[in-house]
């Protein structure tokens, strides 16, 4: 029971980490496409949110980020850093706020349908983060997908009793 109000405890304080305003980091105040929650349970089935992950192999941060997924998102950046930086990716992609914002960057490049449910989601947001912008039709891992929807199940949950 204590490792479950932990687990759910760290998934709350990173949907507040991603809840932090970071739209004077995008330089417009556009409505991000992925929800706060939906972006810590993302983190959650790709990565387990731990902190101070940073990159292994092709992939970096929390979100387990490639080049091409951080180019294709905009290449955000931190600290008015230059994109074309050499260390621009991972800098951004191992620091929480902007490889949430790389996410959503994205999502708005590439929001569809995935489950065909006739809504774009965050079942579709998940779908696409896993699979990618151009493949987001078809089955994903279970453990990905168990870890994602028991995610969502516990913070709805929270906001239910909480």
């Amino acid at each position: 029971m204590a490792s479950a109000v932990i687990k759910l405890s760290a998934i709350l304080l990173l949907v507040a980490v991603c809840a932090a305003d970071v739209s004077h980091l995008v330089g417009s105040s556009e409505p991000q496409p992925v929800t706060e929650v939906c972006l810590g349970c993302i983190c959650q089935a790709v990565s387990g949110c731990k902190a101070g992950i940073q990159c292994d192999g092709d992939h970096c941060g929390l979100f387990h980020i490639t080049w091409a997924y951080w180019a294709d998102a905009g290449k955000p950046t931190i600290n008015g850093q230059s994109s074309d930086a050499p260390d621009a990716y991972p800098n951004c992609t191992n620091d929480p706020y902007c490889a949430a914002l790389a996410v959503q960057g994205y999502m708005r490049k590439f929001a569809q349908d995935c489950n065909g449910d006739g809504r774009i989601d965050c079942y579709d947001y998940m779908a696409i983060h896993k699979r990618g912008g151009y493949g987001c039709v078809g089955d994903l891992p279970f453990s990905y997908v168990n870890v994602f929807n028991q995610c969502v199940a516990a913070v709805a949950n929270a906001q239910k009793y909480g």
